[in-house]
């Protein structure tokens, strides 16, 4: 288990016997269909969804729709979902959870299925939503899920990147200039403008010099392609 996933884990725990029971059951363990982890990972799958949605809409004010959508797409997939089952070793308790030989889909054959562990992941989190409500379960979420959304937002957001490898072709490199910066101490605006050979090719603004260097190479990027 790791830092990101112990309070997920921790909202597992305190869960109702009857609900974790449920999230670590394969459809051939038990009598009832209904009764596997199925359902609650149909609710899991979109409690995962709103709350990594929710966090990059506020994150990301100068993000498309596109450009998010891609973003949880990859934070959410189910490479992702397997990752964060892996870490909350999901995999022990669904082998503890196991019937005796012979009965149902050997573990063995479950455990090694990314799909599956994704999907017992998702179970996890609306057996975790069930017993605590969108709120606490959300704010575990984000914690479990943080390595995987910074590495999607990284992966999919890297504009700067981008920029600089398309003016390498021609021998050119970019430069950002901070021409505005604004607002209090806790709450500061930076506007930033990306330049080569002193000509402007876009202008972006965000909540950190960072954040706004990467909008101001998406606007040159998007003037390029128009």
């Amino acid at each position: 288990m790791t830092k990101g996933t112990a309070s997920l884990a921790e909202l597992f725990a305190d869960t109702p016997e009857e609900l974790r029971r449920q999230a670590l059951s394969h459809s051939s363990w038990v009598e009832k269909r209904t009764d596997s982890y199925g359902r609650l990972a149909f609710l899991g799958d979109s409690v995962l969804g709103l709350s990594v949605a929710a966090l990059l809409f506020e994150g990301h004010p100068d993000a498309d729709i596109g450009e998010l959508t891609k973003i949880l797409n990859q934070a959410v997939s189910g490479r992702a979902c397997a990752e964060v089952a892996r870490k909350l070793e999901l995999p022990r308790l669904l082998a503890e959870e196991a019937p005796d030989q012979g009965d149902g889909l050997p573990v063995n054959t479950l455990l090694a299925s990314e799909r599956t562990l994704a999907s017992v992941c998702e179970a996890v989190i609306g057996a975790c939503y069930m017993a605590n409500g969108f709120e606490r379960t959300s704010e575990a979420l984000v914690e479990a899920f943080g390595e995987e959304i910074e590495q999607a937002t990284r992966e999919r957001m890297d504009f700067k990147s981008e920029l600089q490898e398309r003016l390498a072709r021609n021998g050119d490199t970019v430069d950002y200039e901070v021409v505005a910066e604004d607002g209090p101490p806790h709450d500061r605006r930076f506007e930033i403008r990306a330049t080569v050979a002193g000509d402007e090719l876009g202008v972006g603004s965000g909540r950190s010099k960072k954040e706004a260097e990467q909008a101001a190479a998406r606007r040159a990027l998007e003037r390029m392609h128009a």
